[in-house]
């Protein structure tokens, strides 16, 4: 990699430090409040004070990344959003970039975006607690062995999902859902033996029950399309600059009362809704495929 695209991510990346210390601290603050003061005015409160600095956390780093990475987003089937309204995100996944590029696009136009992520991730420096602080849900998975050996754990992840839709409930929210649970490697993809060709196998049951959680307060689904064509950046290659093109396709659709049911019991539904899925799924798949063979074209 050139020097000069090294000193530069290296510089994006010494501002975003800067950037999260400096919002570290009122957020910590604010969290200690809360802590201390359970009263639900005064979190609701500290609450929208808490995504307000998020928001502006989000607005200075995508300044970075616009004049530091150059990087050209080509973005189709946008649509006008609403600020005070309740969003359902889901994308695919295939680095931490998506994320910054999701928070790009998004940044003041839907509700502040809480995304749903693995427990293990509390512990990265700073970023970890504020996620916390700001009420990110936090997602235990538990594999299959571990589950034969402790049948009592089943469930404990959708009683997770659940408890943490709730305190969105009371003030606009978007929240981000990445269906396949984890990101894209072709590893992991012939371990699924996945029946889509760009993607993994989506899990419906997650999606289902943050639905159901948030008890039809979600009004649309925004669907996201994310494609490199020239191949999956790491984050620290995006902040470099070495990515000069990223292509998305943003789709809207309500979500009616057919998407919303009892998941774990409700055997018709779940078959329903995972019918859903896996249909919405193909489509993304051949959207994926036009994306790139239309990228493929200009050359």
């Amino acid at each position: 990699m050139p020097i000069l695209s090294v000193v530069k991510g290296s510089f994006s990346f010494f501002l975003i430090v800067l950037n999260t210390l400096f919002c570290f601290v009122p957020v910590m603050v604010l969290a200690l409040i809360k802590c201390f003061l359970p009263i639900a005015s005064v979190r609701a409160i500290v609450n929208l004070v808490l995504d307000n600095i998020a928001t502006f956390w989000i607005g200075v780093n995508n300044f970075n990344q616009r004049y530091l990475g150059r990087t050209s987003i080509s973005v189709s089937g946008m649509n006008d959003f609403v600020s005070k309204d309740w969003y359902m995100v889901i994308a695919n996944h295939q680095s931490w970039v998506d994320i910054l590029i999701l928070q790009r696009l998004f940044n003041r136009r839907i509700p502040f975006i809480k995304f749903f992520l693995k427990r293990e991730l509390i512990w990265v420096p700073f970023i970890g607690l504020a996620w916390w602080a700001l009420e990110f849900p936090f997602m235990k998975r538990y594999s299959s062995a571990v589950l034969k050996k402790r049948p009592e754990l089943k469930g404990k992840d959708i009683e997770v999902t659940k408890k943490a839709c709730e305190k969105f409930q009371y003030f606009p929210v978007s929240i981000m859902n990445f269906l396949e649970g984890t990101r894209f490697t072709r590893q992991k993809y012939d371990q699924q033996s996945s029946q889509y060709t760009h993607l993994l196998m989506p899990k419906a049951g997650g999606l289902s029950f943050a639905l159901n959680a948030m008890d039809g307060k979600l009004h649309k689904l925004i669907d996201i399309t994310i494609v490199y064509p020239e191949g999956v950046p790491t984050f620290f290659e995006y902040l470099c600059g070495r990515v000069a093109h990223i292509k998305v396709h943003i789709n809207v659709m309500p979500i009616d009362d057919s998407l919303l049911g009892d998941y774990q019991n409700d055997a018709e539904y779940r078959a329903y809704f995972q019918q859903w899925v896996n249909t919405l799924w193909q489509q993304k798949d051949q959207e994926i495929e036009r994306l790139l063979k239309e990228e493929f074209e200009c050359f």
